[in-house]
């Protein structure tokens, strides 16, 4: 399906529905059935998050008398995170709107239905953690909080892209065509287009949630700092003020919809492997960047592969990122390739890069900036030429 809108941002979805077999067939229903499921997942935060909470309320009601007197501003805390937990809402069925151009059999409003309110919620821990998960990366994408992590791992992208074709005269660049794979919500395919000014770029995502959140903020929202989100209220835990905990986040901080109409910016949905290994997409781009992105490969060797693949000759992959194998001892049995630094690189080496830069880049991954606790990723930071 295509959807076309204003500052082209177009997202195109990779799957042909004509002349379809029954395998495909099946496909196509698989899909459907994955789309319901992340947005009844959207749709179930609220009641999910709500009786989470009520464990707090309960627990707090269990103490003594003596304990209650000593935080007796505790339960107000409770009380508030419901209203947050609402504001969170508010966000999230704008989102599910918006997603109703991939599918219209979803229910936004179970909590509504007081026949559904009595069955088990049709969603997983797994499936509403990816929800708070994207609450996260609103932060790190779209708002003032992420600004630190976005100018880590962002900016030198964007400036070894400046420095790449600073030779380049300005009414030539709309011919460079640059691919982000992993996009998430959009922001750093986004940056590099702002940056750019003119060229065309295209970023890439699977996952459904972020494609659902990214589709919303790039093409739906009015004005900056148009929604309230409390993406930190679900855990208590390395809090250093409650008071902090339950500020607000604004997003978005930029308005993606003053994009120049010179940039083309659109977005695929669809595997990675699945989308670029196709004939159409040999050689046909001059830049990939990967951000956070190869060790969501199942096999990072037909990732590198592909990747080489679409690079014109003489063309440069960007990467920054770890290597946390997302598959990696899969609960569902995915099979999962996990190579060292020195592999991979090593690998890439013989498929046919030739490496120009390499450094080290430690980073957070949407983080609490005002949490007791920060995982820091030492990322490996390259640029690389197709020879």
């Amino acid at each position: 399906m295509e959807h076309q809108h204003q500052h082209q941002h177009q997202y195109d979805h990779t799957h042909s529905h004509n002349h379809t077999t029954v395998n495909e067939e099946d496909a196509i229903q698989s899909e459907q059935l994955h789309l319901i499921k992340v947005i009844t997942a959207f749709a179930y935060y609220k009641r999910h998050s709500l009786n989470h909470n009520h464990r707090r309320r309960r627990d707090y009601l269990s103490l003594s008398e003596h304990h209650k007197k000593l935080i007796p501003d505790y339960l107000d805390k409770v009380n508030q995170v419901d209203g947050r937990i609402e504001e969170n809402m508010n966000l999230i069925r704008a989102i599910v709107k918006s997603a109703s151009m991939f599918t219209e059999d979803a229910d936004d409003e179970p909590e509504q239905n007081p026949k559904k309110q009595q069955q088990n919620p049709p969603v997983s821990p797994m499936d509403m953690d990816k929800v708070r998960s994207t609450l996260k990366q609103f932060v790190r994408d779209w708002a003032k909080e992420g600004e630190c992590e976005r100018k880590v791992t962002y900016d030198p992208i964007i400036q070894e892209l400046n420095e790449i074709y600073k030779d380049l005269p300005m009414h030539d660049r709309g011919a460079v065509r640059v691919l982000v794979p992993g996009a998430g919500l959009g922001r750093l395919a986004f940056d590099i287009a702002k940056a750019a000014t003119k060229s065309q770029l295209s970023g890439n995502e699977f996952s459904y949630y972020m494609l659902f959140a990214s589709h919303f903020v790039l093409n739906r929202i009015k004005t900056e700092n148009e929604y309230k989100i409390y993406p930190f209220i679900h855990s208590n835990s390395n809090i250093k003020s409650d008071e902090k905990q339950l500020d607000p986040v604004m997003i978005p901080d930029v308005l993606p919809a003053n994009l120049l109409d010179t940039v083309d910016f659109s977005m695929v949905a669809g595997d990675f492997i699945e989308v670029y290994s196709q004939e159409n997409n040999r050689e046909a781009w001059d830049v990939v960047v990967t951000c956070f992105f190869m060790d969501t490969a199942k096999n990072i060797l037909e990732y590198m592969e592909v990747i080489h693949k679409t690079l014109k000759q003489n063309g440069t992959w960007i990467n920054i990122g770890p290597l946390l194998y997302h598959f990696e001892d899969s609960s569902s049995g995915d099979a999962s390739i996990e190579l060292s630094l020195e592999q991979v690189q090593d690998v890439a080496k013989k498929i046919g890069f030739e490496f120009k830069k390499e450094s080290m880049v430690p980073t957070t991954y949407t983080s609490n900036p005002d949490g007791m606790l920060k995982y820091v990723y030492e990322c490996a930071f390259w640029t690389a030429v197709k020879i």
